[in-house]
């Protein structure tokens, strides 16, 4: 039987960016059911809602051409989870907008991958896409996030109550992040 072989729409050094396929569900969903990886979130996801994430991330792509991207690494093929971009348009400041954000499972962590692959992602942004501004958002907690945010040459706009997150008010209190198409293009 022949192995589905990965269709980048872009890659990095070391990653795949693509979009979702039937497969990635059950590699997806432990992902989402760690712990470790939604430290910053209110609640796991099953696998059920996994699957309506899933569903999702492909509505958004189909709708506005991206998404948050599954992303491969290269050399193996090995799904590591997603870094990529959401229209955005619940109530803010700063909505409608495009988000950048990443999730990646922890056995990728601390290589780099969230920043080369946001750095990438945000090329992709700004030169095919042509977009003028990319936001990004975390749990004012989330110091893991921001550090990647900053090192991307975002900076620091405020402190904001998330409106999808106000039943969870540990949750709730967020900062966000901006980058323009001419900051992303004097600094990268």
């Amino acid at each position: 039987m022949a192995t589905e072989l990965p269709i980048y729409l872009f890659t990095s050094r070391r990653l795949g960016f693509r979009n979702w396929r039937d497969g990635d569900l059950e590699e997806f969903a432990a992902m989402n059911a760690d712990s470790s990886v939604m430290e910053f979130f209110p609640f796991h996801l099953t696998t059920a809602e996994t699957e309506k994430f899933m569903q999702r991330l492909r509505h958004d792509f189909d709708t506005h051409g991206y998404c948050y991207y599954a992303v491969e690494m290269l050399d193996s093929c090995e799904f590591i989870g997603f870094i990529g971009l959401s229209y955005q348009d619940y109530a803010s400041e700063f909505n409608p907008s495009t988000d950048i954000g990443w999730r990646l499972k922890k056995s990728s962590w601390g290589q780099g991958f969230a920043t080369e692959g946001a750095t990438r992602c945000l090329a992709y942004a700004f030169e095919e896409l042509n977009l003028d501004a990319v936001t990004s958002v975390c749990t004012i907690s989330n110091h893991k996030s921001e550090h990647v945010m900053k090192k991307i040459g975002m900076r620091k706009m405020g402190e904001f109550k998330h409106p999808k997150l106000k039943d969870y008010p540990e949750y709730e209190k967020c900062m966000w992040y901006i980058i323009s198409k001419s900051d992303f293009k004097n600094n990268f």
